[in-house]
């Protein structure tokens, strides 16, 4: 993680372009949406769709003012241009993250990426030396760590409220997948199904990364090893569908994470335990308002985001008062803005992002991609032990 400053100032709205995300995308729609919710952005271009046509007519439904039919076109294009973008969101199918983000980065362009990082944990260790070598900002939208309430405990554990950690619980668990989806032709099934296009992870990398790197940004944990026993419930599915995992960490913690696609009567129940020497955190997603904070040997608190609990770290990132929900869109509204932040501050000659800006980078990509492949390998060797 880096960690940018407090309010943008009142500058002229940042320019950005989009990869992916046309019409019938959904994440494309929720990163529009989020990159409107504070004022910072205007998006002026993309390449829409891998289909020139279906690019242009989704460009002609937002109004976009520039389309290209491919992201070579729209990279040398953009970079030439006076007034073109100085970002770009790419909201892809895994396996195109890396080509797309290469080009730009090489074009003097910021990048916003979807999770995962790529593919491969190859693609990831050489997207993470060309983003250095760029001098380009590289920000991955692990959304979930936007959240106030998120940003709060992950204070409390590092300010040692928790004493020593020991114990780290996760879990992501859905059921949208517990019959074969993907064979209907539903497009979102389509591709996180398919090895070719979303990776050698299924559950462990549309979801499973988003428990883990949650669970390492709240606790402050570095995984030393993991062993992870992972399943394709559905006959004749490609990617597991579900997955557990015992987790070491380096500082003598341990923990679990299940992820899964087919568990009826879950939507996206994403939850989070914290526990430590002298008292325990409990976070889930589906009510991202509240957390419960334990202190050892004293009844339960329940600190409200905005309520009399709330910290500045965390009402620093808040938009509406107390007791009005604030969620999903908000959570990707958060990272727009810090990196709104550091947009701003390295348009100067030397500048360099405010040290109070938290956002992904693309070396927690990385370790997203680590995480995959390190599942893969034990699981290949019936859940034995692998160093991360």
């Amino acid at each position: 993680m880096v960690s940018a400053s407090s309010s943008p100032n009142s500058k002229a709205p940042i320019r950005y372009g989009m990869v992916g995300g046309g019409k019938d995308a959904f994440i494309g729609a929720v990163h529009r949406i989020a990159a409107r919710i504070d004022g910072h952005y205007e998006l002026v271009a993309g390449a829409l769709s891998s289909n020139p046509t279906k690019s242009a007519a989704s460009a002609r439904e937002l109004g976009l003012e520039r389309s290209y039919g491919t992201y070579q076109e729209m990279a040398k294009g953009e970079a030439t241009r006076e007034g073109g973008i100085e970002v770009v969101t790419i909201v892809t199918p895994n396996h195109m993250h890396f080509p797309i983000a290469k080009a730009f980065l090489q074009a003097g362009i910021h990048v916003i990426c979807d999770k995962p990082l790529t593919s491969t944990l190859a693609d990831a260790k050489k997207l993470a030396a060309i983003a250095k070598k760029s001098g380009k900002l590289f920000v991955l939208t692990h959304n979930y760590t936007g959240y106030p309430m998120v940003r709060q405990m992950r204070e409390m554990v590092a300010r040692g409220k928790l004493g020593d950690i020991r114990l780290v619980q996760a879990e992501y668990v859905q059921d949208w997948l517990t019959e074969k989806v993907e064979a209907t032709g539903q497009k979102q099934a389509e591709w996180r199904t398919d090895p070719k296009r979303s990776g050698g992870g299924g559950a462990i990398g549309d979801i499973g990364t988003h428990a883990f790197n949650l669970a390492s940004f709240i606790s402050g944990q570095q995984l030393d090893s993991l062993a992870a026993d992972l399943d394709s419930f559905v006959k004749g599915r490609k990617l597991d569908d579900n997955a557990h995992i015992m987790m070491r960490f380096k500082g003598g913690a341990k923990g679990m994470l299940w992820a899964s696609q087919v568990a009826p009567g879950n939507e996206n129940s994403l939850k989070v335990r914290v526990f430590g020497t002298k008292g325990g955190i409990e976070w889930e997603q589906e009510n991202p308002n509240h957390f419960w904070y334990t202190p050892f040997g004293q009844p339960k608190q329940l600190i409200t985001r905005g309520g009399a609990g709330s910290s500045a770290v965390a009402d620093r990132v808040s938009r509406t008062p107390g007791g009005h929900p604030e969620g999903y869109l908000e959570g990707f509204a958060t990272l727009y803005s810090e990196a709104a932040i550091a947009i701003r501050a390295l348009r100067k000659k030397n500048g360099k992002i405010p040290k109070s800006v938290i956002l992904p980078t693309v070396e927690d990509g990385v370790d997203g991609l680590r995480f995959i492949d390190a599942c893969l390998r034990s699981s290949k060797k019936n859940a034995g032990w692998i160093k991360f």
